[in-house]
């Protein structure tokens, strides 16, 4: 068998680095810092890292920097938001570059189901589909923090909105948000913008064509991905209400517990933003943020985790009936074997990365660590989630670096992977014989 290393993968990687190293450097300036003595570059790196891969983890209080340097974070976050999606498109329609068939199928099967006819104007749908979100949710959190009285709240409103659309998490309130956990528009306004985010680009731009009528009707993959992130954040509501109404949201009214449910169903999906403190939850419900932090966004969005149409195909290779060549009908579509395969491949990948992190932390940390704190921080790293039991701050700097690693891979990793291994040619120079392994 012949392996050569996919020249894609090198390019997507370096194009990230590039960009985190250039982060780090900004950020590690004393201009980008108003707090006391100075940062140092390994926390700026980890900031950079979070911000360029929309995690939301820190180690230093985001309050902390300086106008210039929060500046710094907005911009890595929506470099870090779209990034993924634009380098793809981008790279397909580079001049002076074929766009192969392979890389055309690469793109088409990710993230845009038009790259074939122009990549320009794909992408232009993406920075103004992007624009007139952000700018809407801008204007509703403006009115909002001005009414709250907070101090440059067009600043700060402009750096939410980002932030929550990108699926970033980053706040400039130590607090995040919870001194507007019972503010229905507040919180409203960032379910909108986290989950549009997080529903992907091909989904928005379906939408957007059933709404206007220029089509009649909506794909497969939309139907499937908003149904299954309806279920996800309803299901997930219900719990949260249901495990925590006696413990973090006992103090609230009513009203307030269901919107803070509804609220901690959203975030967790890779969002990072809080308005009840994730250490007072109890061990079920922070079980229960973990599946939702692993699982995380759609395809082709600026979230992160293993996806809900990864959830969706095992879950309905683990329950429904298989047809003769391995596929699995579900309303009126066939789900190929191949891509059940992907899914449980994606799976398992997730599952090692997040098993070989936690272990390195855990080993790093000693015996006075929390395991369970810790599991969260690495799940929260992994999904590039950004919720925090405040674990993450007290970490050494070999495990700030684990964690590092972990949100890079979480973010770009599978993305890499997936080139990989559609571009690297593998020849078989032998057929072998099919075998059989007993399971369960």
């Amino acid at each position: 068998m012949k392996f050569r290393v996919s020249a894609d993968k090198v390019t997507i990687f370096t194009y990230f680095l590039i960009i985190i190293s250039i982060g780090s450097l900004l950020l590690s300036l004393p201009a980008a810092w108003s707090g006391l003595g100075s940062i140092t570059y390994l926390d700026a790196i980890f900031t950079s890292t979070s911000a360029v891969c929309v995690t939301g983890l820190i180690v230093v209080d985001t309050a902390l920097f300086s106008a210039f340097g929060k500046t710094v974070i907005m911009l890595l976050i929506q470099l870090g938001g779209l990034g993924i999606v634009a380098f793809a498109t981008i790279y397909v329609a580079a001049p002076r570059r074929k766009v192969s068939l392979l890389n055309r199928g690469i793109i088409k099967e990710m993230y845009i189901d038009e790259v074939e006819s122009n990549p320009v104007n794909i992408i232009r749908h993406i920075v103004l589909t992007t624009i007139a979100i952000e700018f809407l949710g801008f204007l509703i959190i403006r009115s909002r923090f001005k009414a709250a009285g907070i101090p440059q709240y067009n600043f700060a409103a402009a750096f939410h909105a980002v932030s929550a659309f990108c699926n970033a998490g980053f706040s400039t309130f130590s607090d995040s948000l919870e001194s507007f956990a019972g503010d229905w528009r507040i919180n409203l306004a960032f379910i909108g913008l986290i989950v549009s985010g997080g529903l992907g680009f091909v989904v928005l731009q379906d939408i957007g064509r059933v709404f206007m009528r220029t089509k009649r009707r909506f794909s497969y993959h939309t139907r499937i991905v908003v149904s299954v992130s309806a279920v996800l954040i309803l299901a997930g509501a219900a719990c949260f209400y249901a495990l925590e109404r006696g413990g973090a949201f006992s103090s609230m009214s009513i009203p307030e517990r269901l919107l803070a449910s509804l609220f901690q169903s959203v975030t967790t999906r890779t969002a990072g933003f809080d308005t009840v403190a994730q250490s007072a939850f109890g061990f079920p419900a922070m079980l229960l943020a973990v599946f939702l932090m692993f699982t995380g966004g759609s395809p082709g969005s600026t979230a992160g985790g293993v996806k809900t149409t990864t959830i969706f195909m095992a879950f309905a290779a683990a329950f429904k009936g298989h047809e003769d060549d391995g596929s699995i009908m579900y309303k009126g579509g066939a789900l190929s074997s191949i891509i059940i395969s992907k899914a449980f491949s994606i799976i398992v990948k997730a599952v090692i990365i997040i098993t070989a992190s936690l272990l390195l932390v855990l080993c790093l940390e000693g015996d006075g660590a929390s395991f369970p704190d810790l599991f969260f921080e690495v799940v929260s790293a992994f999904g590039t989630v950004g919720l925090s039991r405040g674990a993450t701050a007290g970490l050494g700097g070999a495990s700030k670096v684990v964690i590092i690693m972990t949100m890079f891979i979480g973010r770009v990793g599978l993305f890499a992977m997936a080139i990989t291994k559609s571009s690297d040619r593998i020849e078989r120079f032998a057929d072998y014989p099919r075998e059989n392994l007993l399971l369960g």
